[in-house]
């Protein structure tokens, strides 16, 4: 819950705080081990169904089309039933949808499940944030939903060890089914916790539910004054929004094109093409390294640096984070770039990775589910939310697809492009990002320069409607 003071807020130390923090988190795991999995898989699922590189790239972005059809539509169930309910159904997801790939019986059915695990993945990147959002002190705000990001890195390192020691165990003729069916394990974990934490008190609020909000307040460390203060502020920040808001182009155009740019310049940057085959891409590396230990310098590097950006992002602040982090990877994308053109030595694709892995984590890496999570007023939050997740996954799913085929014309192209994007993504920020750190969610609204209810009314009539 947003408030005024740091003196207002619980502790950060508060055990029921921190048991919904590291509940929502725990879904970035799951996000994390589903995104990364797949790069261990893709010789086998190559073998194994005799696939080219163009059906090797719809094989790999098929649970991408699923994730960016969960991120499309988990905001209006989010916003209906709340972030908590709607992640039950979505932990139950992951379950089947893991079970499912370890079973499957042929290349459609393989597809179908990976294409329910992308359902899981996208409609978890936009409520496991938001819900942190809505609870989170907005002087740990940044900090907090971060937490999330360091999961999902936590959840791409352990996708690789997982797959190392599953390579060095089984025969490679059914590894592939224990690398993308052992998620399940984590996803009961999940499913199970979701049940000892509260819903959102902003939602309950919203939804007219006070007395259940104060409940949840006193589970988040809130006494009695606090927590009533907490909901007569969101009272007074509804009672500015008119009841049943539509998320609108007219009305909230500002953190619209705020959300779609974090999230398309995430993509751009190249991040998940190279989790998805990072595999095939060192394997075209000159090293003594073999690919599976490389991909597990990378995501140690990845844990690294995304803790160094929870430290920084509620201290420097978003846009600073953003903006160094543009000028790292443009340079360490480039040089990459070369390498695998052979202008170079192919030796240093490896620490041109790794420099790019070390400025996208506390950047873009930190920052996305953050900025996207905390942009939108509250009556639109989950919607909104998801106009920025889609975006992050409908390039995901275009770029994966894309990638293998480009790669095999010109390995050194698609880093060049991308480097070009986070050239164009460090002048974006300069000229238009707003820095919200710290910024109450109450408060957003101005901090954004949107129009107040009075103001929105004049604008556009048809926003308003009778308040229930």
């Amino acid at each position: 819950m947003a408030t005024q003071t740091a003196g207002r807020e619980p502790s950060i130390l508060n055990p029921g705080l921190l048991a919904c923090i590291a509940t929502a988190a725990l879904a970035g795991l799951l996000f994390g081990f589903d995104t990364a999995v797949i790069s261990g898989v893709t010789d086998a699922l190559t073998r194994e169904y005799a696939l080219t590189p163009g059906w090797l790239g719809i094989t790999v972005s098929a649970a991408l089309w699923g994730t960016l059809a969960g991120a499309l539509f988990a905001g209006i169930p989010g916003d209906r039933y709340g972030s908590r309910d709607t992640l039950r159904i979505l932990a139950l997801f992951y379950v089947v949808s893991a079970i499912g790939c370890a079973i499957a019986w042929d290349w459609g059915s393989l597809v179908l499940f990976r294409v329910l695990a992308g359902l899981a993945v996208g409609g978890s990147s936009v409520l496991a944030p938001v819900y942190i959002a809505e609870i989170a002190p907005p002087s740990r705000r940044g900090q907090l939903v971060a937490a999330f990001q360091f999961m999902v890195i936590a959840g791409i390192l352990l996708a690789y060890v997982s797959n190392a020691i599953i390579a060095a165990v089984e025969p490679d003729d059914i590894a592939w089914r224990w690398k993308l069916g052992v998620s399940a394990a984590p996803a009961l974990v999940f499913m199970a916790l979701l049940f000892r934490i509260p819903n959102s008190p902003r939602w309950l609020v919203m939804h007219g539910r006070d007395d259940e909000a104060r409940r949840s307040l006193a589970r988040i460390g809130m006494t009695d004054a606090l927590a009533d203060r907490e909901i007569a502020g969101v009272h007074a920040d509804l009672a500015d929004q008119p009841a049943n808001e539509r998320l609108s182009w007219r009305l909230h155009r500002k953190p619209i094109l705020l959300a779609v740019l974090v999230a398309g310049f995430n993509q751009l940057s190249g991040i998940n093409a190279f989790l998805y085959y990072l595999n095939d891409i060192f394997a075209r590396s000159s090293t003594a390294l073999s690919a599976d230990v490389q991909a597990i310098i990378i995501g140690v590097v990845n844990g690294i640096f995304t803790f160094v950006g929870m430290l920084l992002i509620d201290r420097l602040g978003r846009k600073t984070l953003l903006m160094a982090g543009s000028l790292g990877m443009a340079a360490s994308l480039f040089v990459g770039g070369l390498s695998l053109l052979g202008t170079i030595p192919s030796w240093l694709l490896l620490p041109a990775l790794i420099g790019f892995i070390a400025f996208f984590a506390p950047s873009t890496g930190a920052v996305i589910w953050v900025y996207i999570s905390e942009v939108f007023p509250t009556s639109v939050r989950s919607r909104g939310s998801a106009v920025g997740a889609s975006t992050h996954w409908g390039l995901n799913a275009v770029i994966a697809a894309a990638f293998p085929a480009v790669a095999a014309y010109s390995a050194g192209a698609p880093f060049l492009f991308f480097a070009a994007m986070m050239a164009l993504q460090f002048v974006v920020v300069l000229l238009y990002f707003p820095e919200t750190k710290g910024v109450p969610l109450e408060r957003m609204r101005q901090q954004l320069g949107l129009a107040g209810g009075h103001e929105r009314m004049a604008a556009d009539p048809n926003a308003a409607g009778p308040r229930r």
